[in-house]
């Protein structure tokens, strides 16, 4: 069974050009206007998809997590609770966020958390569902999400290999709509702790769904390469100015990045093309002047027997190339060369061109 995914109208497979989602997460800081400013600039870049994170904080959180103080340059509350509650949406903001999404032409979704989250988000017909690294073996929940029946992208960060099958043998028989994502939960990412690799292992070992990366690295470099070993969605934090108070501003992309990201992407897909090698009408010109042809090193007389000596590379490449050296060697010459004439196989007795 081929991978592929539908996320609204866009169709996700190997052929496919890379889905690319802009994380806003908590960046838009509790603004319903600055969320909309983002989906806006995000749109411009490129992006297919705009993503938010969706919490009930009281039903999520202990307590005592609720409840411990969070006082830092970056909390929006002086507990952790208070510092939730003021990056989140109600329905009225996300129904107004829908309705600018859709007239953005950009398809918004969401993480959901928790199960209050979740059926938000189902009575809202979000279009797909994102699943944070911290619900890799949160079994109960990936089956209740499953059963909504929308496409599912899950980050699988801080997970070994048997977390990863032990989620997708959990989802796939009710819902095959299922994205995986490598991921590396930290915030930012060292590159040596991305482990691209396991893509490629995902792929081979998961030949059904579809393979991506959740990028929490700085800059664009190592999105490019895991497209390369084919991951088709690639997930990445974004914001409006990475000087915002905020945890993830730091490691996200500004829109410059996320624009240069998206062209690369494409461009990454052109670039690998077919497989097949072949001279591309592009490297005519260039390769006239570069490449090579026989000539006579100097002056030949009509009957002359052709020795190295008399033989010289030279450019352009209009003539005889190089390769036909062994063949020219020992011919007599039909007619008398100049210095730096052509030799051609008409001219020579007993070649064959």
């Amino acid at each position: 069974m081929p991978r592929n995914l539908t996320i609204g109208s866009d169709h996700i497979h190997d052929d496919s050009d890379c889905y690319v989602i802009a994380e806003i997460g908590h960046n838009h800081q509790g603004s319903l206007e600055q969320a909309k400013e983002m989906f806006r600039v995000a749109k411009q870049c490129g992006v297919n998809a705009v993503k938010l994170q969706k919490r009930d904080n009281r039903s999520l959180y202990t307590r005592a997590i609720y409840d411990m103080p969070y006082n830092n340059e970056n909390s929006f509350g002086p507990t952790y609770g208070a510092h939730r509650e003021a990056l989140e949406f109600g329905r009225e903001e996300y129904c107004e966020l829908k309705r600018y999404a859709n007239e953005l032409r950009v398809t918004m979704f969401a993480t959901a958390f928790d199960f209050v989250s979740a059926d938000f988000l189902a009575e809202l017909d979000m279009p797909a569902f994102k699943i944070a690294s911290g619900d890799l073996k949160n079994t109960p929940f990936l089956t209740y999400v499953a059963w909504i029946g929308k496409p599912m992208i899950v980050s699988t960060g801080g997970g070994t290999i048997e977390d990863v099958q032990r989620a997708y043998d959990t989802i796939m028989p009710i819902n095959p709509q299922l994205c995986l994502l490598q991921s590396t939960a930290s915030y930012p990412v060292e590159p040596q702790d991305m482990n691209l690799r396991v893509i490629m292992t995902y792929r081979e070992r998961f030949p059904d769904v579809v393979i991506g990366l959740s990028d929490h690295q700085n800059g664009i470099a190592m999105a490019l390469m895991a497209n390369v070993l084919g991951a088709q969605v690639i997930e990445k934090h974004f914001t409006l100015n990475r000087a915002w108070k905020g945890t993830d501003h730091a490691f996200s992309l500004e829109p410059i990045g996320l624009q240069k990201l998206v062209r690369d992407l494409h461009r990454v897909r052109a670039a690998l093309g077919d497989g097949k090698k072949r001279p591309l009408p592009g490297e005519d010109k260039p390769l006239f002047k570069m490449g090579k042809k026989l000539v006579a090193a100097h002056e030949l007389p009509t009957g002359h027997v052709l020795t190295r000596d008399d033989i010289a590379i030279k450019s352009p490449s209009d003539g005889v190339p190089p390769f036909e050296l062994e063949h020219v060697i020992g011919q007599a010459l039909r007619r008398r060369l100049n210095a730096d004439e052509n030799i051609s196989f008409e001219d020579l007795t007993g070649a064959e061109g």
